[in-house]
């Protein structure tokens, strides 16, 4: 398991992250006195190096590799071992691609198809 870095004071406003998960990026600490930029004992990790994956699982989500995914064709071409990431698409094409990856059990990292496909009937 990898360590979330997270930046100093991200639990105290809401700006910085406070229940805002996508604004939880790391920030390097700064500051002449700051206890996470000396990496002291019982503050939060600072990323330097040593906290790399390993070469063989870097890019893979359960031993998996992830391969971004635009059009049906591209989603023809993902092979056993690989999984599926759903790019940058609108609904129509998405709808079409979820039920091509069904069919086939092709994993998709980035969306639940059953309740995706599910939600576009109801609509």
């Amino acid at each position: 398991m990898t360590t979330k870095f997270l930046r100093r004071g991200w639990s105290r406003y809401s700006k910085l992250g406070l229940r805002r998960k996508k604004k939880q990026i790391w920030r390097r600490p700064h500051g002449r006195d700051n206890k996470m930029r000396e990496k002291r004992k019982g503050y939060p990790s600072v990323v330097s190096i040593g906290h790399r994956k390993e070469k063989n699982s870097r890019g893979k989500i359960n031993e998996q590799k992830t391969i971004v995914v635009r059009n049906i064709n591209e989603l023809k071409k993902t092979g056993k071992g690989e999984m599926a990431v759903f790019g940058k698409i609108g609904k129509k094409k998405k709808i079409e691609m979820a039920k091509f990856a069904l069919e086939n059990k092709i994993q998709v990292h980035n969306l639940n198809i059953n309740k995706f496909l599910k939600e576009q009937k109801k609509k």
